[in-house]
């Protein structure tokens, strides 16, 4: 898919994907003790044993010029590109915006599905 995108002159990076539960929990940790509540960080972030990443079947991607992990992906040529192409690779985003899992939007987001996903 990185190649298809690259072909048409869009750069797709991959800022996250496999996570172990460990590697959740410590990404949890982290934020507690920044400050933040169980709350926010649930919001944003799956509770260690309920993350897509630990299916190992999801990418968070970014493009240059744009801030990883931010909703600013939505306005990147590789968000658009994505929005385009993925279902053509089995890829959907995961948290579009008012999603049914109260998740926080993540258009970096895209899961790789056995099926293919609904447009």
């Amino acid at each position: 898919m990185r190649q298809a995108a690259a072909c048409t002159g869009v750069t797709l990076q991959i800022v996250s994907a496999f996570r172990s539960i460990e590697y959740q929990l410590g990404i949890v940790e982290r934020k507690l003790t920044r400050g933040l509540t169980m709350e926010e960080i649930l919001r944003v972030s799956a509770a260690p044993g309920y993350s897509e990443h630990h299916t190992g079947r999801c990418v968070d991607f970014t493009t240059p010029g744009f801030t990883p992990l931010e909703e600013e992906f939505e306005r990147s040529p590789g968000f658009a590109w994505l929005r385009q192409h993925a279902a053509e690779y089995r890829f959907a985003l995961s948290y579009p915006r008012g999603n049914r899992h109260g998740i926080a939007y993540e258009p970096w987001h895209w899961c790789w599905h056995a099926r293919s996903p609904r447009p």
